[in-house]
Formats: structure tokens, C-alpha cells, sequence
């Protein structure tokens, strides 16, 4: 998983109070169990990546759609994050020395690195979530694709935030138990959480509003042709907008503890019971990894039965949504002509 409290145990622990709050804790943290639990989680993580990679990758396509070229970089971004925390977790698996000792750099070395590999490229997945958003939106404005500007984003801010959040924790002993003041913690400590949940809470925000406009301006797009909407087009943008509930509500279930786990600590650490501190970490060790499968289902074309289908009787044409080229659900519409909107609103975008 990827958590700020975890990579602080990379630290170099010692007598002190803080060093032996966290010794207390890992006590009570079945090492094992929860390095099972990573690595099972991890492992279906990758499966959900190369699957949604492999299955219905670009290669697949003559001509991929923007939104399947957003989808195949999260999903590589899952993939390069699972292995990592499955590379981690195996390790202390064998050797069981996921707090280092005193005089143990080996370990600091090897839980730092993994630490700054899984937190970077799950920051990108953040990030790779956010900008298929709005790359919907963009292409419902009949605006371009930026694909530089995503690619500049997703894989630069995660780089700048982990490199520096790690760097202030670790740099120059790594000895981050080894502070007496609340101002050190702050300084040290704190730069890593905002690195961590700050991205999670705008995804959280902005996600939402987003497919909610969306789901919106869909539905001017299927009405307006005849000035008319019928309970076939309703059914339509119900699926398109159960779609986008679904896309937020897994990005939900795989971060929100990650985020509750952060308030907790920061407000209730001295008073916590240690108990829910676990547990919180056992979610999250589930389903941080199980990102990746969660979007292979939610983020595939999906496919609509006949009683689906609108029909438009302008002209008798039928929106058939069963084609490879779909714009929404999987088809190819026929061009109509919508005065407030561009022809290309959701011509463009095979993947919803």
C-alpha cells in the first residue's frame, strides 16, 4: 500500500519515547499477516493491470481512442505500483525486518526505495484518474485531447511531491523517530502526508463535480436532435452516468481509508487504539492494490443489450451501441447536427 505511517518506519528506530511508541505498535501489527495480505492484494492488482493492458490495449486498435490512451497509461501506472508494493512485501515476507534496526542501512536503503517507487507511481494513478475526467469533459466541449500536458502532469508532479515529501523525511540520517519537537514533526513529517493525501482529496472533489456536468451535458446531446426525450435515450445516459458513479465510487472504496487513516493519526495518534490503527492498515493493504482491478471493470467498454438502444425516428436511424469505434458505450452514433454543441462532442471517446 502506499501510506506516509509505513514509510516512516523505514526510519531508523531507537529508545527514545517516539521510537518506542513504534516499536509497540509494529508489535501488535502481525508483520506476516499484513505482508500476506500485500501480497495477495498485489498480485490480482497486476492481473487487473496486464489484463486491461493486454486485453484491451492500444495494440488492439487501429486508431485508439483518447480515452483508451489515458486508460492504458493508468493502468500501466497500477501495474509499475503493485509490483512494487508485491516487491516490498515479499521481502519482509523472507527476511521479517520491516522495521530496520539502529545500525541496519541496508534496510532503510531497501524500504525507502521501495517506498519512494509504489508512492510515485500511485501518485501518477491519481493524477492519470483525474485527467480522464477531464478529458471527458474536453471532448464533450468538442475540445482537443492535450495528451503532453497530461503526460507532463501525471508523471512530473508525482516526481517533484515523493521526491521532495521522502527526501525532507529521510535526508540526512534517516532517523525520523528522533524528533522532540512538535515544530520537527511538522517539518519532517508532515511534508509527506500533504504529498500523499492531498492529491487523493482533490481527485476526490473534482471527480465528482465532473462526471455530474457531464452526465448533463450527455443528456442535452441525446434530447435535443428531436427535442425529445424518450425512456430509451433516459436509459442510455442512466448507464452512462451509472458508469461515472462507478469510476468514483471505486477510487472511493481503494483511497478514502487511506485518507481517514491520515486524520486519525494526526488528530487521535496518543489516544488511537492500536486495534484500529491495524485494521485501517489491513483495508488499505487490500485495497490500495486492488485499484487495479476495479478499473479493468469499471473503465472497459461496456456493452448494451437492444432494449438499450434509442431510437431516433428522424430519418429512422438507430444508435446501435455495439460497435468497436464507440463514442460512449461502445458504437459509432449517427452524425447529427446539435446547434449548441460541436459535431464531435462524444464522437471521440470509445472507452465510456
Amino acid at each position: 500500500m502506499s501510506d506516509p505511517t509505513i514509510q516512516t518506519f523505514c526510519c531508523h528506530h531507537n529508545d527514545n519515547q517516539g521510537g518506542v511508541v513504534t516499536i509497540q505498535i509494529m508489535d501488535e501489527f502481525n508483520t506476516e499477516s499484513y505482508n500476506t495480505v500485500c501480497l495477495v492484494s498485489s498480485t490480482i492488482g497486476i492481473l487487473g493491470a496486464m489484463y486491461q493492458i493486454f486485453q484491451n490495449g492500444v495494440w488492439r486498435l487501429q486508431s485508439p481512442s483518447r480515452g483508451r490512451k489515458i486508460i492504458m497509461w493508468l493502468a500501466v501506472a497500477d501495474l509499475l505500483a503493485s509490483l512494487g508494493v508485491l516487491v516490498r512485501s515479499s521481502f519482509w515476507l523472507k527476511y521479517k525486518n520491516i522495521l530496520p534496526l539502529p545500525d541496519d542501512n541496508i534496510s532503510v536503503l531497501f524500504c525507502s526505495i521501495t517506498s519512494a517507487w509504489t508512492q510515485y507511481f500511485y501518485t501518477a494513478t491519481w493524477f492519470w484518474t483525474l485527467f480522464y475526467a477531464v478529458d471527458i469533459w474536453q471532448s464533450i466541449q468538442g475540445k482537443d485531447t492535450r495528451p503532453l500536458l497530461y503526460h507532463s502532469l501525471a508523471w512530473g508532479i508525482p516526481a517533484a511531491t515523493t521526491s521532495i515529501g521522502l527526501s525532507i523525511l529521510y535526508i540526512p540520517n534517516a532517523t525520523c523517530h528522533n524528533l522532540t519537537s512538535l515544530s520537527n514533526v511538522l517539518l519532517r513529517i508532515l511534508p509527506n502526508y500533504c504529498a500523499t493525501y492531498v492529491p487523493i482529496a482533490l481527485v476526490m472533489v473534482i471527480n465528482p463535480i465532473i462526471y455530474i456536468l457531464a452526465g448533463k451535458k450527455v443528456e442535452l446531446t441525446v434530447a435535443l436532435p428531436l427535442a425529445q426525450f424518450t425512456s430509451k435515450e433516459r436509459r442510455v445516459v442512466d448507464a452512462l452516468r451509472l458508469k461515472f458513479f462507478l469510476i468514483n465510487v471505486v477510487f472511493y472504496v481503494c483511497w478514502l481509508p487511506n485518507l481517514i487513516n491520515g486524520i486519525l493519526i494526526w488528530t487521535m495518534w496518543s489516544t488511537m487504539p492500536v486495534k484500529a490503527i491495524i485494521s485501517i492498515w489491513y483495508i488499505m493493504a487490500l485495497m490500495n492494490p486492488m485499484q487495479a482491478l476495479l478499473n479493468a471493470l469499471v473503465y472497459r467498454k461496456w456493452k448494451v443489450t437492444d432494449r438499450y438502444q434509442p431510437m431516433f425516428h428522424n430519418g429512422h436511424k438507430e444508435l446501435n451501441f455495439s460497435d468497436e469505434q464507440s463514442p460512449l458505450l461502445g458504437s459509432e452514433p449517427p452524425r447529427l447536427l446539435l446547434a449548441p454543441m460541436p459535431s464531435t462532442t462524444i464522437t471521440n471517446y470509445a472507452t465510456l
